[in-house]
C-alpha cells in the first residue's frame, strides 16, 4: 500500500532506505524519547528495516521534495498493538528526523493514516501514546484530534532499560470534528494558503508562467480578496477545502487538499455555499483540470476554452433545476 498527501508519500520500507534511516535515527533526540535506542550503524538500520519496519502497515515517510525517507509511521491493529486492542481498533506510532521538525509533516502523515484507518480499513477507534516529557508527540496527537484517555505509570521500557509513564489518547471514528461553514476573516490567510498549494499541485502544470504569476497576483490583491465570501471545510481545526465567491454569484476559488480528494468535500462546500443564496444560479471560469469536476456538480460549459493573461479557463454556469 502506498498513501499520498500534499507533501508526503507513505510507502513500505525498503532495504535501500538503510542509509537514510541511519542518518535520522542515529540522532539521540529522536529515538530515546519515543522508547527506542539510537541506531549505531547503517547495518543496524538495515537489520531494523528487516526485523521491525517490514511489518504490515508500517510506512516510510518520504518527503516529495527530497525523494527519500525522513521518518516513519505505523498502524498496529488489534493484537499487534501495544495496548491489547480489539480487532477493529488500531494504534498509531510515528517519528520524523530532527531537520524536519516544526513543519507540520508528521501531523500531515497522521491525518492520512487516520483517513486510511477509518475509511479504507473500517476501524472504529484509534489510539496513540506518548511518554512523559515528549511534548512534541503530545502536540501532534492534539492537532490530529486525539483526546486524553488515561495514564499508565511504572511501565518497563524494555528497549531502553528504564521505567516510564505513558499517557494514552484516543480518537473514536465518530469523534472526528468535521464542519462546513462560512469562514471568518481571521481564517482567510489559512484558506488562501490551501488555495495556493493545491493550485501549484494540480492546476499550475496546465498554465504558463504568466498564468501562474497572474493567479498569485490575484491572491495577493487584498482589496479584491476582502470583497469575496469564503466557505471552508474544517477537519480537526484544519481547513481542508475552500470555496470563495464574488458578485454576482461567481465562484473564484474552489480547492480541496489532495489527501481529501474523493471524499465528497467539494460537494459539501458547494451545497453549503448554495444555502447562502436565494437565486440558485452560479458561474465559474474553470481551469482545464476542474472542468469534469464542475460537470459532476451540474455545471455546463457556457463558451469554449479561453486564455486571458496566461490563465486558461472554460466559462461554465449552473442553474438549479426547477
Amino acid at each position: 500500500m502506498i498513501l499520498e498527501t500534499e507533501r508526503l508519500i507513505l510507502r513500505p520500507w525498503q532495504e535501500s532506505d538503510a542509509e537514510d534511516l541511519y542518518k535520522y535515527a542515529s540522532n539521540p533526540e529522536v529515538g530515546p524519547i519515543a522508547g527506542w535506542p539510537v541506531h549505531t550503524s547503517v547495518e543496524n538500520s538495515l537489520e531494523i528495516i528487516k526485523d521491525v519496519l517490514s511489518k504490515p502497515e508500517t510506512y516510510a515517510v518520504v518527503l516529495k521534495s527530497e525523494g527519500y525517507a525522513v521518518g516513519s509511521i505505523g498502524l498496529m491493529i488489534g493484537a499487534t498493538s501495544n495496548f491489547g486492542l480489539l480487532d477493529n481498533e488500531g494504534e498509531i506510532g510515528y517519528w520524523i528526523g530532527v531537520p524536519f521538525w516544526g513543519q507540520g509533516l508528521i501531523p500531515e502523515a497522521v491525518r492520512e493514516i487516520i483517513r486510511y484507518a477509518f475509511e479504507d480499513l473500517h476501524l472504529e477507534k484509534l489510539w496513540c501514546g506518548y511518554f512523559d516529557g515528549n511534548i512534541k508527540s503530545k502536540h501532534v496527537q492534539e492537532k490530529c484530534g486525539f483526546i486524553y484517555h488515561h495514564t499508565i505509570k511504572d511501565i518497563p521500557c524494555q528497549l531502553m532499560g528504564d521505567i516510564r509513564t505513558e499517557h494514552i489518547t484516543c480518537l473514536p471514528k465518530d469523534n472526528r470534528i468535521i464542519e462546513t461553514r462560512k469562514l471568518e476573516r481571521n481564517e482567510i490567510e489559512e484558506a488562501l494558503s490551501v488555495v495556493w498549494n493545491v493550485f501549484l499541485q494540480f492546476e499550475a502544470p496546465e498554465y504558463s508562467q504568466e498564468g501562474i504569476d497572474e493567479f498569485r497576483r490575484t491572491l495577493d490583491n487584498s482589496e479584491r480578496i476582502n470583497r469575496m465570501k469564503f466557505f471552508g471545510v474544517i477537519e480537526n481545526n484544519q481547513i481542508v477545502g475552500v470555496l470563495a465567491m464574488r458578485s454576482p454569484q461567481h465562484i473564484c476559488f474552489f480547492f480541496v487538499k489532495a489527501d481529501h480528494h474523493r471524499r465528497g468535500i467539494g460537494k459539501k462546500l458547494f451545497n453549503t455555499m448554495k444555502k447562502d443564496y436565494e437565486l440558485q444560479e452560479f458561474t465559474v471560469n474553470s481551469s482545464p483540470y476542474a472542468v469534469e469536476i464542475y460537470k459532476h456538480l451540474g455545471f455546463i460549459p457556457a463558451d469554449k476554452e479561453q486564455l486571458t493573461n496566461g490563465i486558461r479557463y472554460t466559462p461554465m454556469k449552473y442553474e438549479e433545476a426547477k
